[in-house]
């Protein structure tokens, strides 16, 4: 089992390895969560998929077995910032303007961790081991991006989940249903030097 970071910079070392992140995302928010999403060639894919993003990949014998991707909250690309950041000015339809309780951070240390999968044929027996390499490797290609914290929407219940992951994470957000999930917005220090509050009194 490995864990690659793909970029468009890189993705030319990988062969069909970012093609094949994009069609398991299709797979599991469109064909699984039955998401209302773009798509094409069996591809999912939006706005937010653009050179200034990156994606952490965990792969077996040429299969995709989960993933996420990556967005430096200093990312601009015509009226989009970054996912949460669009969500509270207002942008993003299914996603309430409500979702953090402060102003989306804007900092090269904070980055956002968005699509976050693991393909529903990682059985129940690998499924801890497949999530631990996942968030290793986001925590890791965060880190490499300059990034300190990574910011996102998780399932509701991730203090118990990224606690037994062996992660901190802190709520940013109330909990909400969202496309049918319970979720919420919440904050992962991917640095033990430095907690939330000291960055954000930097």
């Amino acid at each position: 089992m490995m864990a690659t970071t793909v970029s468009v910079a890189n993705q030319h070392r990988f062969g069909e390895l970012y093609v094949d992140f994009l069609r398991a995302r299709k797979r599991v928010f469109i064909d699984h969560k039955k998401w209302d999403l773009p798509n094409t060639d069996g591809m999912e894919f939006d706005q937010y998929d653009t050179p200034q993003s990156s994606a952490v990949v965990v792969h077996e014998f040429g299969r995709v077995l989960a993933g996420v991707r990556l967005l430096p909250t200093t990312a601009y690309c015509g009226c989009y910032t970054y996912m949460l950041k669009d969500a509270q000015r207002g942008l993003l339809q299914d996603i309430p303007e409500t979702v953090l309780y402060q102003e989306a951070p804007v900092a090269p240390h904070v980055i956002e961790a968005t699509r976050l999968f693991i393909t529903p044929d990682v059985s129940a027996e690998r499924r801890m081991l497949v999530q631990t390499k996942l968030m290793q490797a986001m925590a890791s290609s965060a880190n490499a991006q300059g990034a300190k914290f990574v910011i996102g929407i998780v399932p509701a219940i991730f203090q118990r989940w990224m606690t037994r992951l062996g992660f901190s994470a802190v709520p940013m957000g109330p909990k909400l249903n969202i496309s049918g999930d319970n979720t919420q917005a919440a904050i992962m220090n991917v640095s033990s030097a430095v907690s939330w509050d000291q960055a954000t009194a930097v």
